[in-house]
């Protein structure tokens, strides 16, 4: 049995995770600002990750063999996690995105596209590895006006990256998660949903005129992932993606595939596009996890569950 901290996990796969650490027999810790039940058998610990002193009170004297931190956005969070658990943990499981590698947010070299169908085999050699995004030579920060959100995000988790992993006080890794989708009403974010429901209704679908892939993962394969990554002892970023990258256009004829009318598609080249539409490719490649021992599933062998749930959402 191990000692597992969670920072957050109060929903969507979070929650998954927690549930995981907690049926494999460890002792698992949930930090949160108090708003969400914790799941029988954990331990709760209210306190707001971003006042350093209520989380060193609420900590107390408590150590841990690992801790996953779900909600780490800003490399001041980073920073006063740092400080913080150093001392009090010999790994740590840092919650990342893809997000960091979007070249509409950061200049990184550019990926070689996949073929907008599921791939049956890794997604190596063919998109964005961990080592296209290097860390020790992020520019200064820029201050004055506020970004848009997306590139807050993803700027946000760049250098909460980079504050973690260089110099580190404990075994760090960063989980760059693909796009995850399933989980019906625990999905929050309504993405899969707006394709379930515009294709169903047969309402056009607002894309790029040359849209780029990207990848995806299942919301329990995330989980299992952070699971598995919190057992491991490799350290540094690492790409976390289902076999199979899509363009948009590829993502709604396999949710259109269970039945009902084709996805219809209107171009737009200054509008707001549909999520999942892209005009730049970053798709990445999960070869590192893959070598490292964790075996990924494919987006077409998952989606026509998480399409379901979502219609079964909807009615």
């Amino acid at each position: 049995m191990r000692n597992i901290c969670v920072i957050g996990g109060s929903r969507y796969f979070g929650k998954h995770l927690v549930a995981l650490e907690r049926d494999a027999g460890h002792a698992v810790t949930v930090i949160n600002r108090g708003s969400a039940e914790p799941l029988p058998g954990t331990t709760r610990l209210v306190a707001d990750r971003d006042d350093e002193r209520q989380l060193r009170e609420a900590l107390g004297e408590r150590t841990f063999d690992v801790v996953i931190d779900q909600i780490c956005y800003t490399p001041r969070q980073a920073a006063l996690a740092r400080r913080v658990f150093a001392g009090r943990t010999g790994r740590y499981v840092m919650t990342s995105t893809m997000e960091v590698y979007d070249p509409a947010t950061f200049a990184v070299p550019p990926a070689q596209p996949l073929p907008p169908v599921p791939s049956a085999g890794t997604d190596t050699g063919a998109a964005l590895t961990e080592d296209h995004l290097d860390l020790a030579a992020l520019p200064p920060a820029r201050g004055g006006g506020a970004p848009d959100p997306a590139t807050a995000y993803a700027e946000g988790k760049r250098r909460a990256e980079a504050v973690l992993l260089t110099d580190p006080e404990f075994d760090t890794v960063s989980v760059r998660t693909a796009h995850v989708l399933g989980g019906g009403a625990a999905d929050f974010t309504g993405r899969l949903a707006h394709y379930v429901e515009r294709i169903a209704a047969d309402r056009p679908l607002d894309v790029h005129p040359d849209p780029r892939p990207t990848s995806f993962v299942h919301h329990e394969e995330i989980a299992r992932f952070l699971h598995w990554a919190a057992a491991g002892t490799f350290t540094g970023p690492v790409n976390a993606a289902s076999h199979g990258a899509l363009d948009v256009t590829g993502l709604a004829e396999l949710i259109a595939a269970g039945g009902g009318p084709r996805p219809r598609y209107r171009t737009v080249r200054d509008g707001v596009a549909s999520p999942f539409s892209f005009d730049r490719s970053y798709a990445m490649d999960n070869g590192r996890a893959a070598r490292l021992g964790f075996a990924f599933s494919r987006v077409a062998d998952w989606l026509p569950g998480a399409v379901a749930e979502a219609r079964a959402q909807a009615a």
